[in-house]
Protein backbone atom coordinates (compact mmCIF):
# COMPACT_ATOMS: atom_id res chain seq x y z
CA UNK A 1 0.00 0.00 0.00
CA UNK A 2 1.35 3.40 -0.94
CA UNK A 3 0.70 6.67 0.86
CA UNK A 4 -1.72 7.67 -1.92
CA UNK A 5 -3.62 4.40 -1.37
CA UNK A 6 -3.75 5.08 2.36
CA UNK A 7 -5.07 8.61 1.81
CA UNK A 8 -7.72 7.27 -0.56
CA UNK A 9 -8.86 4.56 1.87
CA UNK A 10 -9.02 7.04 4.77
CA UNK A 11 -10.99 9.43 2.55
CA UNK A 12 -13.55 6.73 1.75
CA UNK A 13 -13.76 5.28 5.28
CA UNK A 14 -14.18 8.63 7.06
CA UNK A 15 -16.17 10.47 4.37
CA UNK A 16 -13.52 13.18 4.10
CA UNK A 17 -12.41 15.21 1.12
CA UNK A 18 -9.11 14.32 -0.51
CA UNK A 19 -7.49 17.46 0.95
CA UNK A 20 -8.74 16.69 4.48
CA UNK A 21 -7.64 13.07 4.22
CA UNK A 22 -4.16 14.06 3.02
CA UNK A 23 -3.87 16.64 5.82
CA UNK A 24 -4.94 14.04 8.40
CA UNK A 25 -2.44 11.42 7.22
CA UNK A 26 0.41 13.97 7.07
CA UNK A 27 -0.42 15.33 10.52
CA UNK A 28 -0.63 11.82 11.99
CA UNK A 29 2.75 10.86 10.57
CA UNK A 30 4.31 14.14 11.76
CA UNK A 31 3.00 13.66 15.32
CA UNK A 32 4.16 10.03 15.50
CA UNK A 33 7.59 10.99 14.12
CA UNK A 34 7.98 13.85 16.61
CA UNK A 35 6.99 11.67 19.57
CA UNK A 36 9.35 8.88 18.57
CA UNK A 37 12.19 11.36 17.99
CA UNK A 38 11.62 12.63 21.54
CA UNK A 39 11.94 9.04 22.81
CA UNK A 40 8.26 8.63 23.70
CA UNK A 41 5.97 5.70 22.98
CA UNK A 42 2.89 6.10 20.78
CA UNK A 43 0.14 3.71 21.87
CA UNK A 44 -2.77 3.13 19.50
CA UNK A 45 -5.40 1.18 21.47
CA UNK A 46 -6.71 -1.83 19.57
CA UNK A 47 -3.84 -1.65 17.07
CA UNK A 48 -0.45 -1.58 18.74
CA UNK A 49 2.33 0.54 20.17
CA UNK A 50 5.22 2.30 18.46
CA UNK A 51 8.32 2.75 20.57
CA UNK A 52 12.01 3.50 20.34
CA UNK A 53 14.64 0.89 21.08
CA UNK A 54 18.34 1.54 21.56
CA UNK A 55 20.59 -0.84 19.68
CA UNK A 56 24.12 -1.09 21.05
CA UNK A 57 27.25 -0.83 18.93
CA UNK A 58 28.51 -4.19 17.72
CA UNK A 59 31.00 -5.90 15.49
CA UNK A 60 29.82 -7.01 12.08
CA UNK A 61 31.23 -8.33 8.84
CA UNK A 62 31.07 -6.78 5.39
CA UNK A 63 29.12 -9.37 3.36
CA UNK A 64 30.91 -8.49 0.14
CA UNK A 65 34.51 -8.53 1.34
CA UNK A 66 34.19 -10.50 4.56
CA UNK A 67 36.30 -8.01 6.50
CA UNK A 68 35.24 -7.08 10.04
CA UNK A 69 33.61 -3.70 10.64
CA UNK A 70 32.14 -1.71 13.50
CA UNK A 71 28.39 -1.05 13.42
CA UNK A 72 27.59 2.07 15.46
CA UNK A 73 24.91 2.28 18.16
CA UNK A 74 21.59 3.72 17.05
CA UNK A 75 17.95 4.10 17.96
CA UNK A 76 15.34 2.28 15.94
CA UNK A 77 11.55 2.12 15.79
CA UNK A 78 9.82 -0.87 17.33
CA UNK A 79 6.18 -1.82 16.81
CA UNK A 80 4.33 -4.15 19.16
CA UNK A 81 0.89 -5.27 17.90
CA UNK A 82 -2.04 -5.79 20.25
CA UNK A 83 -3.58 -9.20 20.72
CA UNK A 84 -6.62 -8.07 18.71
CA UNK A 85 -4.40 -7.24 15.72
CA UNK A 86 -2.47 -10.50 16.02
CA UNK A 87 -5.75 -12.44 16.14
CA UNK A 88 -7.09 -10.58 13.08
CA UNK A 89 -4.08 -11.79 11.09
CA UNK A 90 -4.67 -15.48 11.77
Amino acid sequence: MTKADLVSRVKDAASLSAVESTAFCNAFLDVVTAELAAGNEVPLPGFGKFGVKARPARKGRNPRTGEPMDIPARRTVRFTPTKALRDALK
